[in-house]
């Protein structure tokens, strides 16, 4: 395989991980919060902690995760090799998806749901929690969604002849 079908490679597969990243993120964003929502605090919180339990799979965590080494990698390619056409595409979509699905997801939803994971579902606090992390947790998941469907789109647009 040539460098250039590498690349071209590792662009489509990156679209497709993030285009898949954000599929998962818009499904949360779109219905599977609202509907936790709809549900009493003690089984709402108690089907999100079970969630966020299962989703810690190799499926999903090497699709999250796979995708942002692909991310680096390209980055790294990007600042490299600049001059190539949709270069800056490539760069523009790492930066989003690491810096709009990764570090938000470290840095916002997985401390939101360790807390949620302490929490009692059926105390007073536990509802109280609730109510805030629907708000707090879905509006950051909003945040994941954009980033990663753009960086999908980005890379997609990277994949076209100069």
């Amino acid at each position: 395989m040539t460098t250039d079908a590498g690349l071209f490679a590792l662009k489509l597969c990156t679209a497709v991980g993030c285009g898949l990243v954000a599929g998962v993120f818009f499904a949360f964003s779109t219905f599977v919060m609202k509907a936790l929502g709809q549900q009493p605090p003690a089984q709402g919180i108690a089907t999100m902690q079970s969630i966020n339990l299962t989703v810690i799979n190799p499926w999903f965590m090497g699709v999250l995760f796979g995708t942002a080494m692909a991310c680096l990698l390209l980055l790294i390619a990007a600042l490299l090799n600049r001059s190539q056409p949709g270069m800056a595409y490539v760069l523009l979509g790492s930066l989003l998806y690491l810096l709009g699905a990764i570090l938000v997801t470290m840095a916002c939803n997985v401390p939101l749901n360790d807390a949620l994971a302490t929490v009692d579902p059926n105390s007073a606090e536990g509802a109280s929690l609730w109510a805030k992390y629907l708000t707090n947790w879905t509006g950051w998941n909003h945040v994941r969604t954009v980033a990663s469907l753009a960086a999908a789109a980005l890379f997609t647009l990277a994949l076209t002849p100069g």
